[in-house]
């Protein structure tokens, strides 16, 4: 699984996010920017991203994710 493949199937999945992965294999790193995901409290935010992600986690083509999440102006100021 590439990093490229995480991150256009879930940019895919949920409109008005950008997700950047860094990663490779079947661990990834995400940082997620999303308005919407942002208001969600923290386990929303992981169960959104996993309910896309689980049958890959099933296949073992994703072994471990790490997530971060931002909104659009809190990864402006990041950067």
């Amino acid at each position: 699984m590439q990093a490229v493949e995480v991150k256009s199937f879930l940019e895919e999945k949920l409109p008005g996010s950008r997700v950047e992965v860094e990663g490779e294999g079947c661990n990834f790193q995400l940082n997620v920017i999303s308005d919407e995901l942002a208001g969600l409290s923290p386990v929303k935010r992981q169960q959104a991203i996993y309910a896309h992600l689980n049958p890959w986690i099933a296949n073992g083509s994703i072994h471990a994710v790490t997530m971060k999440f931002f909104s659009s102006a809190a990864w402006a100021e990041r950067t």
